[in-house]
């Protein structure tokens, strides 16, 4: 086995954390101090167009985008390498376009939506969201009421959505519903493309969430949608929403492991620095404990996720290694950045340092895209339901 990068994708990697380093952190301090103020947690418009300025300039967009609309065909596994870059930073920066959705329009679209929203999607044109949760169906998406129901050769939506991030700002949104109810998962739901300012589609509410973040509920009222807008087949949702999650899910895996790393690298720029009670805290068997314990648990989810990738580019099944590094890396990422706060003292609990945002936005993550629970669960049926 060969446990090292290809040298393109090393390459791309190092790439990307020279963008991290030179680009990203710089606009730390100001990203904390709007986020203290209780102003979100965000970049200024100009802000957000230099960075898409240079990152557009280093080839930084499309990565996994297909090359026939102006991506480079990355695999998985060099995309593994570039979220953990991602990580290290609480910036608030997606490289265009973002993964998930983006590799579900790969495997779903026709010839008209490869160009009418594909394309422009990989050029960074467009913003996108998907709807997938519901109230009372958060972690089950078989039970989604939201309903989608044929009027000539358009379709007609009515239901509720929530936990969408986006939803307001997003050009068009992967709305998915329920087209035939006794079917349900197996083979009664579908995915339709909704545009922004589409009549029927209806921002309710932003909701304030942890770490200045917000996500959105949605009511559909009678929201026609013109039939080429399904996207893929009728019934046929189910499976390209599971790629969608699934591409989320090591996304996840990857800002984990770079997240933690950044405590880890602050931890060990601090505890030889930091004296008490005569001694350096590097001296004190608690951290170093905890210095051994994260390198080990951190070098065990790197491996995980990249092995994970391997597969998924190989075309293997990979549903329980999927929900194996998504509970592992959010939970041993989140244990890493609580007690690097605890290392650094009252210094740790204020919001001058990255990790309290860091901290927030992993526990966000332990419930976004399946709550570790049912990840340990869905391990736990894939593996019992073999045994007779």
């Amino acid at each position: 086995m060969d446990f090292e990068l290809a040298e393109e994708h090393r390459m791309l990697k190092d790439l990307v954390a020279r963008f991290v380093r030179d680009e990203l952190m710089p606009l730390e301090e100001g990203v904390m101090a709007r986020e203290a103020e209780g102003k979100g947690l965000g970049l200024s418009d100009a802000e957000h167009a230099r960075l898409d300025e240079v990152s557009r300039n280093l080839g930084l967009w499309g990565l996994d985008a297909p090359e026939d609309v102006g991506g480079s065909d990355m695999p998985m596994v060099a995309m593994v390498g570039v979220e953990e870059e991602i990580g290290r930073t609480v910036t608030p920066y997606t490289l265009p376009p973002d993964s998930p959705n983006l590799r579900m329009l790969m495997q779903t679209v026709n010839e008209r939506q490869r160009a009418a929203y594909l394309a422009p999607y990989v050029a960074g044109k467009t913003v996108s969201a998907i709807g997938i949760s519901e109230p009372g169906a958060g972690s089950d998406p078989a039970a989604m009421t939201t309903r989608a129901v044929r009027d000539g050769d358009d379709w007609i939506i009515d239901g509720r959505k929530i936990w969408i991030t986006r939803a307001a700002e997003a050009d068009f949104t992967i709305l998915m519903a329920v087209t035939d109810k006794e079917k349900g998962a197996r083979g009664g739901i579908s995915a339709f493309l909704v545009d922004k300012g589409t009549p029927g589609f209806n921002v309710l509410r932003r909701i304030p969430m942890l770490g200045g973040q917000y996500s959105y509920e949605v009511a559909l009222e009678g929201c026609r949608v013109e039939g080429w807008k399904l996207l893929g087949q009728e019934g046929a949702g189910f499976a390209p929403m599971q790629t969608r999650l699934g591409t989320r899910r090591i996304q996840m895996a990857a800002w984990s492991v770079g997240m933690a790393q950044r405590a880890l690298d602050m931890l060990l720029e601090y505890a030889p620095q930091r004296k008490t009670f005569g001694a350096p805290l590097a001296e004190r068997q608690a951290i170093q404990f905890w210095v051994a314990e994260a390198a080990t648990k951190i070098h065990a989810a790197r491996l995980m996720t990249y092995d994970c990738a391997w597969k998924l580019d190989q075309g293997r099944d990979v549903r329980s290694e999927i929900s194996m590094i998504k509970w592992y890396a959010t939970e041993m990422a989140y244990e890493t950045v609580d007690r690097v706060m605890q290392a650094f003292g009252a210094m740790g609990m204020t919001k001058e340092l990255p990790l309290q945002l860091m901290q927030a936005k992993l526990r966000t993550m332990r419930i976004y895209d399946g709550p570790t629970e049912i990840h340990k669960w869905v391990v736990a049926r894939n593996l019992l339901g073999t045994r007779k």
